[in-house]
């Protein structure tokens, strides 16, 4: 029995950046639960073998501070995330905001790949000034779909949530033209605007996992609402 808890105390992995809060500024520590949910039940379509999904890669940031957003021109970084699951380009870019601009308070990174029915969390540190939160992950294989969430408000009406459960639908970066998972590579030129895929292999509203949001301390700032199944 020892054993057993022991392995699947195992399959929870925790990663932790810890980010210094100015003094007298309202802060919080969260964990975020990246639950898969992509099954050959879920979307039967043309599922492919080795369905997973990449290391997850975000930031906590301002309004100023987004890593994408739909109706956007994917960057650099998030095209290399979606077409190949790569993060350096966009960690890279996280991080020369981080040191030369005040749009963006820290680094979010998974230690690995997920599988697609896998369970990641990661623990993190917000703060008043940096109320947001946004993160990507590759649907793999495909040519450029992913899946991830773009500035999340933690502080809602001055008060930092409880609890928030966030569902993924698919995204398409608008750098590869490919139809299908396994589609051979076609470059979109010139980039078309990040879309919500809403038509096969992945149909609209049938999300492909779920990001758990919970509030496990904060400082300066007392009391929580209590928000659940938003998306």
């Amino acid at each position: 029995m020892k054993f057993i808890l022991k392995q699947s105390l195992l399959l929870l992995v925790l990663f932790t950046f810890i980010t210094p809060v100015q003094a007298g500024e309202y802060s919080a520590r969260y964990r975020v639960t990246f639950v898969g949910e992509w099954t050959v039940a879920s979307h039967p379509i043309d599922f492919p073998g080795g369905a997973h999904f990449s290391p997850l890669v975000g930031s906590i940031h301002n309004e100023e501070g987004f890593i994408w957003q739909a109706n956007e021109i994917a960057t650099n970084g998030m095209k290399e995330m979606a077409e190949t699951g790569g993060t350096s380009i966009l960690r890279s870019d996280i991080n020369n905001m981080i040191m030369n601009t005040a749009t963006t308070e820290s680094l979010i990174r998974g230690p690995g790949s997920i599988g697609a029915e896998d369970v990641d969390a990661i623990e993190f540190d917000i703060s008043e000034s940096h109320p947001l939160f946004s993160i990507v992950t590759m649907i793999a294989p495909s040519p450029d779909w992913f899946v991830g969430v773009a500035g999340i408000d933690l502080l809602e009406g001055g008060v930092w949530i409880n609890e928030l459960t966030v569902s993924l639908l698919p995204y398409d970066a608008g750098t590869d033209s490919g139809i299908t998972f396994t589609s051979s590579n076609s470059a979109t030129s010139p980039r078309a605007p990040i879309q919500q895929i809403n038509q096969s292999p992945l149909p609209s509203n049938i999300p492909l996992g779920s990001l758990r949001f919970e509030l496990l301390s904060t400082e300066g700032l007392p009391g929580f609402i209590f928000i659940n199944g938003f998306e």
